[in-house]
């Protein structure tokens, strides 16, 4: 609750990520709250006097997740209405704005993108939702302790500072920072 108010205000795509563990941990302990609170919340919590309000915030998002028909799969509206302004400023970036130095971090990100979406079932997804799915991987692999190859860290990494410039850009932008004619 804490970590994901401090995420939306300075890194919207590590927002994402973390909110789209906190649906898999919602998930995992099939939707009771009694146990994310036992077994997440109650082991990391420093002020006890939290507890209630993350029990309130996992109970809100356990029924968002219910009323949109998400208990399997899928990923709050919330987010995926982020992830459309994310997409919208990435072509805004590749065309629009013609910003040349978005436009060449993209054209060295394709390949890896277009690799992954291959061997993922993901076919059907833009390239941030591919980033960022990538960028899941990427963690849930860290978290598992398994190996990941040199050639999979160069595209996770060029994903990376992709997603990373659009997430500046992005930031700016909701600040009224971004100027798109200027680049």
């Amino acid at each position: 609750m804490k970590i994901a108010k401090i995420k939306i205000e300075e890194n919207i795509a590590e927002y994402i990520l973390y909110m789209y563990q906190i649906e898999d941990t919602i998930r995992a302990f099939n939707f009771n709250v009694d146990q994310i609170m036992m077994h997440v919340v109650q082991p990391q919590l420093d002020n006890q006097n939290d507890l209630n309000s993350y029990k309130s915030w996992y109970l809100e998002l356990i029924n968002k997740m219910k009323i949109q028909g998400i208990e399997k799969q899928g990923h709050l509206g919330e987010l995926s209405d982020v992830i459309v302004e994310l997409s919208y400023l990435h072509n805004t970036l590749l065309t629009i704005a013609n910003d040349k130095k978005y436009q060449s971090t993209a054209e060295n990100t394709t390949p890896f993108v277009e690799e992954f979406k291959n061997k993922s079932n993901l076919k059907e997804k833009n390239t941030i939702e591919i980033l960022l799915h990538a960028m899941y991987m990427k963690l849930l692999l860290k978290l598992s302790k398994k190996p990941i190859s040199d050639e999979s860290e160069e595209a996770f990494d060029s994903m990376r500072i992709q997603l990373a410039y659009l997430v500046a850009a992005y930031h700016k932008m909701k600040k009224g920072n971004l100027d798109f004619l200027k680049n």
